[in-house]
């Protein structure tokens, strides 16, 4: 008998249907030859500390670190997945072959070589590597079955990465617990996490302590136009271009071309913009030079998982886990491709079959049918092998979506205007750029224009491009017809401006900075480059964030992500640079990559690993400065419910964790303007934070009621 085991029932059944299998029993459906069982996800884990010994289950710093000497896996204390854990355990002692139908990825990988080793499977492997549930694409994976072996290195990586993630997360949330943490509540430390919420903390230090300076810019109205005064560049912004440029050479790239540094320095005080707006005031404005430069715009490339949750945080708001989620739906719902990707590129074998995915987007008939016949575009930057690994980009499957909730039929819609774009011509656009000089002062406008829209078409209007590729100064623009040589009368002025901060970061702007560990990069080629780098997977990054949520790290404001005084802290307690810098944990994720590629040793990963998490314990035990957290309670507590402590990694049971001591509930005080001091209950009133809720009370302090929508405030009985 052929055991087939996928990674939750609703696959099974697909498969089972492909299979011929029929006949449903407890945890399994049987026939045909086949029967084909399933997981939920992570039926199995690591082995908690106190599993390895017993001096481990009490939190002390001197067990610390802990190094297992070899790592053990252990079933998921939970009846369900017991039971079925039973049942598959059964079915693989007495089958002829098992076929690893698990999810195409590192972590589907890990989840089902776990349950095989659990249940003690010792029969030949086969494995099912499918990038679609439609039934074309399962019958089309089972005739070319892949021996197990060939995915040894991805379960390495898998390992590798779970190891990791238990190294450090367990020494290093009990260590910076026990040493600096108030109350005994605990301070959750990852090898993600941290770096993440250090990039939401560095970023918001630097917008608190911004000091705006006040400039000036000269500006002048001739023919209904306004023109700039080009200003020179400073040498800050020499150095950053040079940076720039030096970066996209590493990578392969063109650098951009040097341009000669003229116009006048910056407008540093009102005297010097009014004497210069007095020079020019009286005299003639004369066309110097007028270049018009035709050029061509591509399509926006296709989705990876990271672009999508880009795109859907900008588009309708939706948080990083949400389009996961959603998308992860629409792949089982058969109509869009394997999610868990990061290329944008699609392979050369999956060119024939795009007439046929085009054709099922009978929705999108006004875009398919002027593609009917025609030879498809076959472009470089859509179709390259090189660019593809085990998964190419997400597309739709060509089955027509039925039944789709709202925000499934967006992100569809999304997924299916992006393919459709890249069969499309470029947009052809005209550049003009137009100089122009008073009394000696350059000044400068552009415009551009689109002269056809190619494949802007599909997005609605001209300039429907997504907002992720779309440039400041990009919307259409057209110039009068300018001649050089010619002058006249114009209206000078000069206009007060102030330099503004960095901007907060919200879920679409750190999901990149997390993709390119922290650095700011607009070109998507450059990007693609660093990706090598970036922290955490396209597949973990939403989980990543909804950690900080439950840990009260950070909180949402708007759209913006605001790290709370405890995060602060956190971060600012931790001085080892390898816990919280985004570049140092890229090198480590590098590194899960190329044992995934087998240019890497999974043993040397792990010994360089542990030999981390003892130096980072050896420094943390030797500060002698006697520094505390603050901690600032989640709202759920403070409005009794129940504040989640989540992560794959660092979870323990709550008998093991140190307690805290609970105090007799008081009256709020407060004191009156007069000073003396008053008994008032605030329940009821209007949240003094967020100012949408209303103050509830909780079971140890008042909280407000529009906690689930990040919103902080908590004030304790006193």
């Amino acid at each position: 008998m052929i055991v087939c085991i996928a990674e939750k029932p609703s696959v099974a059944r697909d498969i089972a249907d492909v299979l011929g299998a029929k006949d449903r029993r407890d945890g399994y459906i049987e026939g045909n030859g086949y029967q084909v069982t399933w997981t939920f996800g992570h039926l199995c884990t690591l082995k908690e500390p106190h599993e390895y010994t017993p001096n481990w289950k009490s939190w002390s710093l001197g067990s610390l670190p802990m190094i297992p000497p070899r790592f053990g896996i252990k079933l998921i204390s939970n009846p369900i997945y017991e039971k079925q854990f039973h049942t598959i355990e059964t079915l693989m002692q007495k089958a002829d072959m098992i076929i690893n139908c698990g999810d195409a990825g590192q972590e589907g990988e890990l989840i089902q070589r776990w349950v095989m080793q659990k249940a003690g499977a010792r029969c030949p492997v086969k494995r099912l590597w499918i990038s679609s549930l439609t039934e074309e694409a399962i019958r089309e994976g089972f005739a070319k079955l892949k021996d197990q072996k060939e995915f040894q290195p991805l379960y390495e990586a898998g390992l590798s990465r779970a190891i990791g993630d238990w190294l450090l997360g367990m020494n290093a949330t009990r260590l910076y617990t026990m040493k600096y943490g108030q109350n005994k509540q605990v301070l959750s430390i990852g090898r993600v996490q941290t770096p993440t919420l250090a990039l939401i903390v560095n970023r918001q230090l630097e917008i608190e302590n911004f000091v705006p300076k006040q400039y000036w810019e000269l500006k002048t109205v001739y023919r209904d136009t306004t023109f700039s005064a080009i200003i020179r560049k400073s040498e800050e912004e020499l150095v950053l271009e040079a940076e720039k440029n030096k970066e996209a050479i590493a990578a392969g790239k063109k650098p951009k071309k040097e341009e000669e540094n003229r116009g006048i320095d910056p407008i540093a005080n009102q005297e010097q913009g009014m004497a210069l707006l007095e020079q020019i005031r009286n005299s003639p404005f004369m066309i110097t030079d007028v270049t018009k430069k035709e050029g061509k715009e591509a399509p926006p490339r296709l989705f990876d998982l990271t672009s999508l949750q880009v795109e859907c945080n900008k588009k309708f708001a939706y948080s990083a886990d949400e389009t996961l989620k959603i998308i992860q739906s629409l792949y089982e719902k058969k109509v869009a491709t394997y999610p868990r990707v990061d290329t944008t590129f699609l392979s050369d074998d999956i060119y024939p079959k795009c007439p046929g995915i085009l054709k099922g987007l009978r929705d999108y008939a006004t875009f398919t049918t002027p593609l009917d016949g025609t030879t498809l575009l076959k472009s470089k930057k859509v179709f390259d092998n090189s660019k593809v690994t085990d998964h190419h980009a997400i597309i739709p499957t060509g089955q027509y979506p039925q039944n789709l909730t709202d925000m499934e039929r967006r992100v569809f819609d999304l997924i299916a205007r992006r393919f459709i774009a890249v069969f499309y011509p470029d947009c052809k656009f005209a550049t003009t750029t137009v100089l122009g000089v008073v009394e000696e002062i350059e000044f400068k406008t552009t415009g551009k224009q689109i002269l056809e829209p190619g494949w802007r078409v599909i997005f609605g209007t001209p300039g429907a491009q997504s907002q992720e590729e779309k440039d400041p100064g990009d919307e259409e623009n057209v110039l009068p017809a300018f001649v050089k040589g010619e002058s006249g009368p114009h209206v000078p002025d000069l206009y007060e401006k102030w330099t503004q901060p960095p901007r907060p970061y919200t879920e679409a702007t750190l999901l990149r900075a997390m993709e390119t560990a922290g650095k700011l990069v607009d070109n998507d080629e450059l990007r693609d480059a660093l990706k090598e780098n970036g922290i955490g997977r396209p597949s973990t990054r939403a989980a990543i964030i909804e950690t900080l949520f439950k840990r009260n790290y950070i909180r949402k404001e708007k759209k913006n992500l605001i790290a709370t005084p405890t995060g602060v802290e956190l971060i600012q307690i931790i001085h080892e640079e390898l816990l919280k810098s985004a570049e140092l944990t890229g090198i480590w994720e590098k590194k899960l990559r190329e044992i995934e590629k087998k240019t890497y040793d999974a043993a040397q990963f792990l010994e360089e690993l542990k030999q981390m998490v003892s130096e980072v314990v050896m420094s943390v035990l030797s500060d002698n400065s006697n520094r505390h957290i603050t901690i600032v309670q989640a709202v759920e507590e403070a409005s009794g419910g129940s504040k989640k402590r989540g992560g794959k990694a660092v979870k323990e049971k709550d008998a093991a964790k140190p307690k805290r001591q609970s105090k007799p509930r008081k009256k709020v005080v407060e004191t009156n303007a007069a000073g003396t001091s008053q008994i008032q209950s605030i329940e009821g009133q209007t949240c003094p934070l967020c100012g949408k809720g209303t103050i509830i009370k909780g079971k140890t302090a008042y909280g407000c009621s529009e906690w689930k929508n990040g919103c902080t405030f908590r004030k304790p009985f006193e």
